[in-house]
Parts: structure tokens; C-alpha cells; sequence
């Protein structure tokens, strides 16, 4: 997908309303280990927007990124067809860099989003990168 592409593709999500709830779910984040707290809004094809926060755990094992608590969510409520996703993050939950998702959450996203999926990353909300999931994971391991 080229520039233009992804520029028209990104036109026409509801991307103040996914900025809004990236940034709310900062607030439900539990980090009391990183502190690094993570908001993230997925946009299904049904044009609803599903928050995630990252939830620690003292044996990190068990932790789970708000990335992958959006998907689970939506999934869990029979919804498995999404448009986009923008991830917020930092060190108590203010946001100075760009919050990329890992990569157990790129892999997440590619088994149940197409290799056009847009991934937003702000690093405030007119600062923002734009990838596809095929630029962040590319050769994924996927069905």
C-alpha cells in the first residue's frame, strides 16, 4: 500500500473518536511494575471502537497489552473484522514518544487483520505514524 493509499485509507476512519479513546484508556491502565501505561482503541468494520489498557502482573507472565486486550474484547463479543487500531503510551501514562506494538501484539493482530490493517501511533495527536500491519510484521505467520 502506497502513501496515498494509506492517506485516503485513514480519511476515512473516526480518527478523533479512536485518539479519544486511546487516550481515556490510559487512565484504566495497570502498571504498577513498568508504570509504562498503554490505551488503545480498536475500530471494527462495524464501525464500533473497542478500548484496551494494558494489565500487569507481578509474574509478567500473565500481563497483557492493551493492544491485545482491545482484540480480545471485540473477539470475545463475536466481532473479528477491524479497520485500524491506534496505540498510546509512556511512563505513567503521559504520552512523549511514539508506542509501537510488540511483537506478541503484531502477531495478535495478524490472525484477525488483513495485511492493509492501519496501525496508528501517536506521539501527540497531530503527531502520528501511520503503518500497515504488513510494514510492522511483514512475512507474519498467519492461515
Amino acid at each position: 500500500m502506497d502513501e496515498n493509499e494509506k492517506k485516503a485509507k485513514l480519511e476515512s476512519l473516526p480518527l478523533e473518536q479512536m485518539m479519544d479513546k486511546a487516550w481515556a484508556m490510559l487512565d484504566f491502565a495497570y502498571a504498577p511494575y513498568s508504570h509504562w501505561k498503554v490505551g488503545a482503541a480498536l475500530l471494527s468494520a462495524d464501525g464500533r471502537i473497542w478500548g484496551g489498557c494494558n494489565v500487569e502482573n507481578a509474574a509478567y507472565g500473565p500481563s497483557n497489552c492493551a493492544e491485545r486486550t482491545a482484540v480480545f474484547k471485540a473477539v470475545s463479543e463475536g466481532v473479528r473484522d477491524f479497520k485500524a487500531i491506534v496505540v498510546v503510551g509512556g511512563n505513567e501514562g503521559k504520552v512523549e514518544s511514539y508506542c509501537p506494538p510488540c511483537g506478541v501484539c503484531r502477531q495478535v493482530l495478524s490472525e484477525f487483520c488483513k495485511p492493509d490493517f492501519l496501525v496508528i501511533i501517536p506521539k501527540s495527536r497531530t503527531d502520528y505514524k501511520v503503518k500497515t500491519l504488513a510494514e510492522l510484521l511483514p512475512e507474519s505467520f498467519s492461515l
